[in-house]
């Protein structure tokens, strides 16, 4: 299909946030499809807000963990063998601020977990996407851009 002939696909936008505190991670888990997977702090981009708003408000919903950015690890394209469906992930770095205990986490989310990598590592079977893993791996090795780059006219 294409653009010039009047048909127009686009993948899901994402955003996941990398959260390091004292050497672990803050993941999320979740229910999907009925199966427990691990993930970080991640969702869709909305309608009207900032790719970099988008980040923070996930991780917000999804752990009560207000958060600051610190960086833009990289950007992400995958596509979900089961479901055929493609997603472009922005992948952020940042510093955990203020955490609400007694904030309702968004529907399906089991838990927050601050997690050290190699307990991440031990759960690869039950990461949500490869791009959990991926991410991490990326942060560990030192990938952090400006957020300049990311604009939102």
């Amino acid at each position: 299909m294409s653009y010039r002939t009047g048909t127009f696909w686009q993948p899901d936008v994402t955003v996941a946030t990398v959260v390091a505190r004292a050497g672990q991670f803050l993941m999320v888990e979740e229910r999907v499809s009925g199966r427990v997977v691990y993930n970080q702090p991640a969702g869709h981009l909305e309608p009207d807000e900032s790719i970099l708003q988008a980040a923070v408000r996930e991780t917000l919903e999804e752990t009560g963990w207000q958060i600051g950015l610190t960086a833009f690890i990289g950007a992400y394209q995958w596509k979900a063998p089961e479901t055929g469906r493609q997603y472009l992930r922005m992948a952020f770095a940042a510093e955990p601020l203020r955490h609400d205990a007694g904030r309702a986490l968004d529907e399906g989310i089991v838990a927050a977990h601050w997690m050290s990598p190699s307990e991440i590592e031990a759960l690869t079977d039950r990461h949500r996407s490869p791009l959990v893993a991926r991410v991490i791996a990326d942060y560990l090795g030192g990938s952090r851009h400006p957020l300049t780059l990311l604009q939102s006219l």
